[in-house]
């Protein structure tokens, strides 16, 4: 099928490369002139290294230009942070077709975004707007053009806007992910599957002095302890009762389950804990001001969950208080700001009124 993938990062680069060796037709679409201008005089391949050895790909287009980049293609694939959503949705909306999939994996709600900014830019195509719980990869650029994959999703729990493209948009990514894709309804459903903000704000808060102290640290390996593990276990009870409160059917994808021996497989299947870590690619320097997990998984995830909870009228002491503290630790409230369902211009709907919107879509 033909695949566009947007964006120049780690998950981005994990897409266009598996995608290429399975055979798809892959466009890849950055916004940086010269790292394009560069990957084209390289032969706009990119090498992808996994377990079953290292792969030289080859991508169809390499380009700066959306139009160019997703005209005809069935997917769309933006696993771009948060941050970068509402710059991309705005160049991608005038351009998208009837029959289109737009995934993000995952979101935090970025599907909204996207088909707000198609909608607010008078596109009325009949385009499907999918969010799924987790990036499908755990991958890092080795290289400029080069990605190792150290695993690849086994299930992804998949919400789509409006629920009543579902089965179209499911069928689309299924070609992408033959067997992986499991329906979980709406998008906001989707979104509320998200891990990130799940996994991440303990491990770079309760971690906040080995990470200033120590020039690399693997927090997936020696910062995940026991403590540590069930501070995770409780905040990812608070997720739980925001979907049991938005009545969302199970599984809920605890996070438990990642770290488990036994039981219900996660998203990226058994033993992906200690494949991570055994890679060794996510030893790294972090400054816990800027990182990802800090302004991507807490600011932005957590601000959206507690605007969930809020509408749903669940009590979420620990989300309010991962906010806090990683707001204290950079110097900011993160309690004010950062992405809710009113900065997203849903504030004026109620429980009903968003449920709704989120079946049917935008008015045309």
């Amino acid at each position: 099928m033909k695949i566009a993938v947007l964006g120049g990062g780690n998950g981005s680069f994990a897409a266009a490369g598996d995608f290429a060796l399975q055979g798809h037709d892959v466009r890849l679409w950055r916004r940086d002139v010269d790292a394009v201008a560069a990957h084209r005089a390289a032969g706009s391949r990119i090498v992808v290294k996994n377990a079953q050895g290292t792969h030289d790909t080859q991508l169809a287009l390499v380009t700066t230009d959306i139009a160019d980049a997703i005209r005809d293609v069935e997917l769309i694939l933006c696993p771009t942070p948060a941050f970068a959503q509402p710059d991309i949705a705005r160049q991608l909306a005038p351009h998208l077709a009837d029959g289109q999939v737009v995934y993000l994996p995952p979101a935090t709600f970025g599907s909204m975004i996207f088909a707000k900014a198609a909608h607010d830019a008078g596109n009325h195509a009949k385009v499907a707007f999918a969010e799924t719980g987790t990036l499908p990869w755990l991958a890092r650029k080795h290289g400029p053009f080069e990605v190792a994959i150290t695993i690849r999703a086994k299930r992804l729990p998949t919400g789509v806007f409006p629920l009543s493209l579902s089965d179209h948009a499911v069928a689309v990514i299924d070609k992408a992910f033959p067997g992986v894709i499991e329906p979980c309804g709406d998008a906001l459903s989707g979104a509320l599957m998200n891990a990130g903000p799940i996994i991440h704000p303990p491990l770079i808060v309760m971690n906040a002095g080995p990470l200033e102290h120590f020039e690399a640290w693997d927090i997936h390996k020696e910062g995940t302890q026991a403590a540590i593990r069930r501070v995770t276990d409780a905040l990812d009870a608070e997720r739980i009762a925001i979907r049991d409160a938005f009545s969302y059917a199970a599984p809920h994808f605890p996070l438990a389950d990642h770290y488990a021996k036994q039981g219900d497989e996660w998203m990226y299947g058994r033993g992906s804990h200690d494949r991570l870590t055994d890679s060794g690619d996510w030893r790294e320097h972090i400054v816990l001001t800027e990182h990802r997990y800090m302004r991507e998984d807490l600011r932005t995830g957590l601000s959206f969950f507690l605007s969930c909870a809020e509408l749903a009228g669940v009590e979420t002491p620990l989300i309010r208080s991962f906010l806090a503290i990683g707001g204290a630790i950079c110097g900011e409230n993160f309690l004010q700001g950062g992405r809710t369902l009113a900065s997203l211009g849903l504030g004026g709907l109620d429980r009903d009124g968003l449920l709704k919107l989120l079946r049917e879509g935008f008015a045309s």
